[in-house]
């Protein structure tokens, strides 16, 4: 069997092996709330970090060749047909298989994790019968280094370092599969028929720890099952888009790192924005402007604990000197995470760099303290030692806000280029002062109260001043300038102006008519704006959500329903969206599957079967 080496970087720079990754919305995910692995409908797991989220990929073949790294299960004839589907209310994948000679399902799930992760994956016999094969390339350190494999019995080990990987195949009544070595691959030939079963399981653990036991595949299949069904059915949305809801909360549930509660935004890094382009960013990290949104949604859903860890994991991320909050933290709230590149690897459709880290972490971006601020006032009243802690919290950062919220910050969209005076930026910091007041309002706890309101009134009088363009009839992306940005969107949403106000009313119809392409919205235009980076994007799904939400709450129902109709139609097979759309392409495009456009899709949903406005966001019962 292969021995541990490093692939030479020369042998993929030339360009000689094909690429392997298909397209972005031909995955689905599966996970075990520590980390996850994305499955194309060809039966191949092309990306899995292990032992977390963020940690090196052993499968990267989502972003290189073969050689990267992956597992394919899948008939060796041609394949007719593929449908794929979730079963149920869960995150157990089934991928059915048609062929000439029969048919199989494919079933691929994480257990929840004990000691170790493990993906299990089942082939079931449905008609006829079916040749299959498997082939599995493991690939540690983003798919540079081929671990030593040995066989022992019918089980094989594969170690390099610190990492091993334990892999047992069974055939129902025929005991085990056989898998041999072939081109630093591990191969495998089987049969099913109908009613047979067989079973794969991969087992990473600790090289310096014993070898794991075998697992029970139907027991822990059960168990996943009911954990699943029995998470969803805590949700409380009652509208027209019950599936979509309850994909995208389950979705966001997966993307929780169970251990501390953090939410990362993506499960991928450097799935390009725009294809064959440098847009490429490392997602596996949490935003701290994420944790308003994803609390609100948790909360209108009903699923309390969820929005209590994740607060508990802001918390301790931020605690410290408010001057030296970050905007973005690892799952576990750590602050160092250097940006570097994969340079052996090609990048998705040869969209290079491939980033690893995510440079963001040392901007300046002066709207998190108003999304953290927001997050905050969103506490269960019942945990009093968690309302204590963070009204303690809040009130340090904004005390500190009310130092620094005149200066110009890299925004929400973590622009490159220069510093500036961002309208959503002002406008969220003026977020912040309004909920730490009314925290101050409700509970009672110290404050500089007449120091807060003063730099309320400010800040509020100083963006209706300069961040409004009266010729254009609509707030801008920064003061002085004359481009237009989605960020604005929210101005309406978060209260700063009522949404019948002909200022909010005339952003929402210039954003409409000035930044959409094929009926979908763009952030801001690449061309004419100051991110400081070359190449375009495609529209941005989080802004066309919001749009479904602004005009809902300027009154334009049916307008908000056909788009929100529309925009559901981008969802993927199993109801899984990534960062952005490309209407030219007609493709998915950025990381997948992308926290905020599944947030933005369900607070939409809630905002059309009636279940939210911004009057909520001030009052004690969406914090109750």
């Amino acid at each position: 069997m292969p021995k541990a080496r490093r692939i030479p970087k020369s042998s993929h720079s030339e360009g000689k092996l094909p690429l392997h990754g298909s397209r972005i919305e031909d995955y689905a995910i599966i996970g075990d709330c520590e980390t996850a692995a994305l499955v194309s409908k060809a039966g191949s797991i092309d990306w899995l970090c292990l032992p977390t989220f963020s940690s090196a990929a052993c499968f990267a073949a989502l972003l290189g060749t073969a050689d990267h790294g992956y597992w394919k299960i899948a008939p060796s004839a041609t394949i007719l047909s593929t449908h794929r589907t979730y079963a149920g209310p869960t995150m157990v994948l089934e991928t059915t298989f048609e062929t000439r000679s029969g048919a199989v399902k494919l079933i691929d799930f994480m257990p929840a994790r004990g000691e170790d992760s493990n993906v299990i994956r089942i082939v079931r016999g449905l008609r006829g019968k079916v040749k299959m094969e498997t082939t599995l390339a493991l690939r540690f350190d983003y798919g540079r280094t081929v671990p030593w494999v040995t066989r022992k019995d019918h089980e094989l080990r594969a170690v390099a370092g610190p990492d091993m990987v334990v892999v047992r195949g069974r055939h129902e009544g025929n005991g085990e599969i056989h898998l041999r070595g072939r081109d630093l691959s591990t191969v495998g030939e089987f049969t099913v028929k109908e009613g047979e079963t067989v079973s794969f399981t991969l087992t990473y653990s600790s090289s310096l720890g014993n070898v794991p036991r075998p697992l029970n595949v139907e027991k822990n299949l059960a168990s996943t099952l009911r954990y699943w069904k029995n998470w969803m059915a805590q949700c409380t949305y009652k509208g027209d888009h019950p599936l979509a809801v309850k994909r995208s909360l389950m979705t966001l549930k997966a993307m929780t790192y169970r251990p501390s509660g953090g939410i990362v935004a993506a499960v991928t890094t450097s799935l390009p924005e725009s294809l064959g382009g440098v847009r490429n960013w490392d997602y596996r990290y949490c935003w701290l402007r994420d944790t308003s949104f994803t609390l609100l949604v948790l909360m209108l859903a009903g699923y309390r604990d969820e929005a209590i860890e994740w607060r508990k994991w802001l918390l301790r991320a931020v605690a410290g000197d408010p001057a030296q909050v970050q905007t973005i933290y690892g799952i576990c709230g750590e602050r160092e995470l250097k940006e570097w590149q994969a340079d052996w690897l090609p990048g998705y459709e040869n969209s290079k760099p491939v980033n690893i880290g995510n440079g963001a972490v040392g901007q300046f971006q002066l709207d998190v303290f108003g999304e953290v601020a927001a997050a905050l006032a969103r506490t269960p009243q019942a945990d009093d030692d968690l309302r204590v802690s963070s009204s303690a919290l809040q009130a340090a950062l904004v005390n500190h806000l009310c130092d620094v919220w005149q200066q110009p910050d890299e925004g929400i969209w973590e622009v490159r280029g220069p510093r500036r005076h961002f309208v959503h930026s002002k406008v969220m910091a003026w977020v912040a002062v309004d909920r730490a007041i009314e925290t101050v309002d409700r509970y009672g706890h110290a404050a500089d109260l007449p120091r807060w309101k003063k730099v309320r009134a400010e800040i509020h009088a100083e963006v209706i001043k300069k961040g409004f363009n009266k010729k254009l009839n609509s707030f801008v992306q920064s003061y002085g300038s004359t481009q237009l940005d989605a960020s604005c969107l929210r101005i309406g949403m978060v209260g700063f102006l009522p949404s019948d106000d002909p200022r909010i009313i005339g952003t929402v119809d210039a954003i409409g008519r000035e930044l959409t392409e094929d009926g979908f919205i763009l952030r801001y235009k690449t061309e004419k704006s100051v991110d400081g980076l070359p190449g375009s994007e495609g529209s941005f799904l989080a802004c066309s959500y919001w749009m479904v939400t602004s005009l809902y709450l300027i009154g334009r129902k049916d307008e908000a329903r056909k788009l929100f109709e529309r925009l559901l139609k981008l969802n993927n097979d199993v109801g899984l969206l990534s960062e952005e759309y490309d209407p030219r392409a007609k493709r998915m495009v950025g990381n997948f599957p992308q926290a905020l456009s599944h947030i933005a899709q369900i607070h939409a949903a809630f905002t059309l079967s009636g279940q939210w406005s911004p009057a909520m966001t001030n009052s004690p019962g969406e914090r109750s």
